[in-house]
């Protein structure tokens, strides 16, 4: 069971012989370098790979899927490009929309919110997956934990050189610091 040409879905696989097997039946995937956009502000550094599998349950397919890939970000004190890791994790029952011997349509009304198979019984993931992979995303992601930033003299980054610049432009209100000094009591 694979997703088809190239060209095609990379995370969409045509069920139609498992839903025609017993409960119980089951078929693993394995899924490596497939690339899916992500939006406008994420970006793959390394292609999606794991495994999936699929399993006939009495009422549809359940999905279960295991994967990992890399995000391609930036470091939030320092700007440097790091390379994030994110395991996907997805477990989702999809029910046919349509009855696989007749063709008709199956009633949606009693469970409008679960993921259906589509008209040529396909399961798609890539939402899901994309979704997951979106949520994965940290807030702030840092190059290490560490991480002392930028200077907020020169913009240069902390860890690189030395940045012991003469600050002259000192607020007036606060000069009177300028001596302040700890007395070792």
């Amino acid at each position: 069971m694979t997703g088809g040409d190239p060209d095609d879905a990379p995370l969409v696989w045509n069920v139609a012989g498992l839903l025609a097997d017993d409960a119980g039946a089951d078929r693993v995937i394995t899924v490596d370098d497939v690339r899916i956009d992500l939006g406008d502000d994420l970006e793959l550094a390394e292609p999606i790979a794991g495994r999936i599998r699929l399993l006939r349950t009495n009422r549809g397919i359940l999905a279960t899927a295991a994967l990992t890939t890399t995000l391609a970000l930036e470091c939030s004190r320092c700007l440097r490009e790091i390379a994030f890791p994110v395991d996907v994790r997805i477990e989702e029952e999809y029910l046919p929309a349509l009855d696989l011997s007749t063709g008709r349509p199956l009633p949606v009304d009693d469970e409008p919110d679960v993921a259906r198979l589509t008209d040529h019984h396909e399961l798609d993931l890539e939402t899901p997956v994309r979704e997951a992979i979106q949520l994965a995303e940290p807030f702030a992601p840092l190059c290490r934990p560490d991480c002392p930033g930028l200077c907020i003299v020169c913009g240069e980054r902390l860890d690189e050189g030395v940045h012991d610049h003469a600050v002259d432009d000192i607020d007036p209100r606060l000069e009177a610091l300028r001596g302040f000094t700890v007395d070792d009591a």
